[in-house]
């Protein structure tokens, strides 16, 4: 540790004035310092500083890439697995699911000044809470899944108001929760469930605050507070010692508290017990019915000798040591290794991967059934649609979305609608790479774009530091996708017709690239009102119309919910959750109060600034226009965006 040479606090005395002899004097000084501990005139580098971090960790494989050889920034992108940059400085380490133990080197992370986001989720890290409130600047911390143990103090968020979302969920802490987390003024998302923490819930009366969860706290007692009654019901389930409307137990019943231990107890863990019953009568039907449902599209490898991909998924209760977090291949029920079989998808019988776009590569059926993967998510909406990433044996990584409800037309109109798609090329539109076609369900291949989506970057900090400049140009390029697409397919209803965050994916230089685009001739009507945003848009809700004008809807809630840094209740299939954006908006537009509304961390640093940001905020608020009437078209829309940009010196 350097040490900091403080000036005496006697006076200084001319060397002449002393008594003894100056030679002699000199050679005492020189003793001095040579007795005083080395100064360092230099702190460890970013790099230095992260492989101590990597060294403290026990079974660290996972960070082989960190090699001290190289540098973890070369501007906005990062060769070290799990670190992300931005102007050449470490802003965000994406540690989750890495295998890793340990402990978590503290004075390492002090000598990352931008970082702001850290993730360790679905580890197995163990002890107290390290101390992480030594970094007051950082907005993220997600700390799932681990074996965290022990109380957390009162006051240890005390200096940590720029949080914005605070994951300890699926851990072992003890004790109140910290009441400093009740006074982050910028608090999301608060995550505690699966944990034993005890006492009463405090007031959290922060605006902010969308998301919400202490289920699974069996020694939490009292009144759900009124600020925490607008989460849902689930927020608080397996808590039996509170009491309120959200816990379904009035206040005044004895067995609130889940003191009693007579009758009433014992009546109560009957209940349980058939209500357990009954779950797992109705869980064997539902997967006897997906399993009958799935067979023909799920056995399609396994049949006829294919090498079928296993996807693992780690659970976010990973109380276990050493439970994996890799995909397996090739392994039959018994967990033995299945014997490769060459035979292509055409030579079994069934049709092969049809290309519609090789710039990539040329691959098969049979490469995607080898390749390794992992799951990477799905839609949320229920209608089965998934999204698999694929690493086939020659390293190109791919993202395979099995897609059902694609059966407006039969398979020769599917196969020229994803040809004509396949040939668009645009900076940023993320053009497929190939399909498979059957009856019940279809596969469309794309590149794998390792960025993440707009959505995580904004909701979850899971990239770059997002200031205005880069805001500006992430818009700019979907706008110039989206015009682009209106261009291409102009003899379409909706040319994107799906277009929101989480739709927009980011390349490594985080140049947006328009997904999921182009599939509203592919899906029913009735479905694609269901899944498709476009079919959200007030024309359609009211007049079931959609037009190129739905997508300019679109985009105008994407360009709020980027200067806003909020999330657009809109995006919401009738649920709650989210703000207004467009009302939000339009009430602090009729105020002269457009400065309110911005993301705080793009506040305008002079007038030029504010007058880009709000001139970009009233060109949202006319494409979020209720009466597509009033909305421009892109076209007009490309062309006051380009006038921003310039006038932003861009």
């Amino acid at each position: 540790m350097a040490v900091v040479l403080r000036p005496p606090s006697f006076p200084l005395v001319p060397i002449s004035s002393f008594p003894c002899h100056p030679p002699l004097f000199l050679f005492l000084f020189l003793l001095l310092l040579l007795l005083l501990p080395p100064f360092s005139s230099s702190a460890p580098s970013e790099a230095e500083a992260l492989i101590g971090l990597k060294n403290k960790f026990t079974n660290n494989a996972a960070l082989s890439s960190w090699d001290p050889k190289s540098v973890p920034c070369q501007g906005d992108t990062s060769k070290w697995e799990g670190i992300v940059c931005n102007r050449g400085s470490v802003t965000a380490l994406h540690l989750g699911s890495m295998g890793l133990s340990g402990e978590v080197d503290m004075e390492a992370l002090l000598h990352l000044p931008g970082l702001r986001s850290i993730s360790l989720v679905n580890n197995s890290l163990e002890g107290r809470m390290p101390e992480f409130n030594l970094l007051g600047a950082l907005k993220s911390l997600f700390l799932t899944g681990n074996h965290f143990t022990g109380d957390i103090p009162d006051d240890f968020f005390e200096n940590m108001d720029s949080l914005k979302k605070v994951w300890l969920s699926h851990n072992a802490f003890t004790g109140a929760i910290p009441k400093s987390l009740s006074d982050l003024t910028h608090l999301i998302e608060l995550r505690l469930e699966h944990n034993q923490f005890s006492g009463p819930l405090m007031e959290f009366t922060q605006p902010s605050l969308t998301s919400f969860n202490v289920s699974d706290n069996p020694k939490l007692q009292g009144q759900i507070p009124a600020s925490l009654e607008k989460f849902d019901k689930s927020s608080f389930s397996d808590n039996p010692g509170l009491c309120g409307e959200k816990a379904g137990k009035a206040c005044g019943d004895p067995g609130a508290t889940g003191a009693d231990g007579g009758e009433g107890s014992g009546k109560s863990k009957v209940i349980g017990l058939s209500l357990i019953v009954i779950l797992c009568l109705v869980s064997l039907v539902v997967l006897a019915a997906k399993k009958s449902r799935d067979q023909d599209f799920d056995t399609l490898g396994r049949d006829h000798g294919e090498d079928v991909v296993e996807v693992c998924v780690s659970s976010h209760n990973n109380r276990s040591k050493g439970s994996g977090h890799s995909s397996r291949r090739g392994m039959d029920a018994s967990g033995h290794h299945r014997k490769d079989s060459h035979s292509g998808g055409k030579k079994s019988g069934f049709p092969d991967i049809i290309m519609v776009n090789e710039e990539k590569g040329v691959f098969g059926l049979q490469d995607l059934m080898k390749a390794a993967a992992e799951v990477l998510g799905s839609n949320g909406s229920g209608n089965g649609h998934s999204a698999y990433k694929a690493v086939m044996a020659n390293g190109m990584a791919v993202a395979v979305k099995r897609m059902r409800e694609m059966n407006r037309v039969g398979q020769d109109g599917f196969e020229a609608e994803m040809r004509r798609l396949g040939k668009l090329r645009h900076p940023n539109v993320l053009t497929p790479l190939a399909f498979y076609y059957k009856k019940e369900e279809k596969l469309l291949v794309y590149e794998h774009v390792s960025g993440g989506s707009l959505h995580f970057l904004l909701h979850g900090n899971r990239g770059a530091e997002l200031n205005w400049e880069t805001r500006l140009m992430i818009v700019r390029g979907i706008i110039q996708g989206l015009s682009y697409l209106h261009t291409e397919l102009p003899n379409a209803d909706i040319p994107h017709g799906n277009l929101k965050s989480s739709n927009v994916l980011l390349g490594p230089d985080l140049n947006p690239l328009l997904a999921d685009f182009g599939y509203s001739p592919l899906v029913i009507p009735t479905h694609a009102s269901h899944s498709m945003f476009a079919y959200k848009s007030p024309e359609s809700l009211q007049y079931r119309h959609v037009s190129p004008k739905s997508d300019v809807y679109c985009l105008g809630i994407l360009i709020l919910e980027v200067l806003t840094g909020k999330y657009p209740s809109q995006y919401n299939n009738g649920g709650k959750g989210g703000t207004d954006l467009v009302e939000w908006v339009a009430t602090a537009m009729k105020e002269k109060q457009e400065l309110e509304v911005f993301d705080p961390e793009i506040a305008p640093s002079n007038d030029a600034t504010r007058a880009s940001m709000e001139a970009l905020l009233h060109l949202g608020a006319e494409c979020a226009e209720p009466n597509p009437e009033r909305r421009p078209d892109i076209k007009e829309v490309l062309r006051r965006m380009e006038e921003i940009v310039t006038k932003s010196g861009g």
